[in-house]
């Protein structure tokens, strides 16, 4: 993330944001009691998942950011791990539930956010399910990634992307400024 990114993620705007995006997009889905973050950044939605789920596991692939939440949240119901979300280090089927809040513009192009989906699909368990969230593309975004990765994802096509992933789309809506995603790993896969 260039610095103008990095302290606006931190930022208490962009937490306000968080707290109504979350629920937002978990709209009373059950998550089941082993959830996988993907992206966490630095840790405001962790903050709220945490709460939601026995056991939260959290996957952040720069290592800085990593470690402070691992150091934040040492102790409690969270392990963060430093690793890439093409490339999950855990078994097929382990967990209830993967979340993934703003940070699928950040996976450098749309083969490898199409790996993620795969991968996300591989680690939840049959009926599981995959939620999250994106900022719809914008000039304002374009601007607030100038020197970062910004490879937007195009909420109208996301659905197919799923589903060529596995899952099955429950849900693909958007709002002013981003759009909320729900899928569900079938039964009898």
């Amino acid at each position: 993330m260039n610095r103008v990114h990095h302290w606006l993620c931190r930022s208490g705007r962009w937490r306000k944001s968080v707290q109504q995006r979350v629920p937002w997009v978990i709209g009373g889905v059950d998550l089941g009691p082993n959830v996988l973050e993907l992206g966490p950044g630095p840790g405001l939605t962790t903050d709220l998942l945490r709460q939601m789920a026995r056991r939260l596991t959290a996957i952040e692939v720069d290592p800085t950011l990593a470690e402070a939440l691992r150091s934040r949240l040492c102790g409690g119901n969270v392990d963060v791990i430093t690793g890439d979300a093409t490339a999950l280090p855990f078994s097929d089927g382990q967990y209830s539930a993967a979340v993934s809040f703003t940070m699928l513009h950040h996976v450098r192009s749309p083969e490898l956010q199409d790996k993620l989906l795969r991968e996300a699909f591989r680690v939840i368990q049959p009926g599981g399910v995959f939620v999250g969230s994106d900022s719809l593309p914008s000039v304002g975004m374009r601007m607030l990634h100038i020197g970062d990765t910004y490879v937007p994802v195009n909420p109208e096509t996301f659905g197919i992307r799923l589903e060529a992933a596995g899952f099955q789309v429950v849900k693909v809506e958007g709002n002013s400024g981003a759009f909320r995603f729900h899928a569900r790993r079938p039964k009898n896969s």
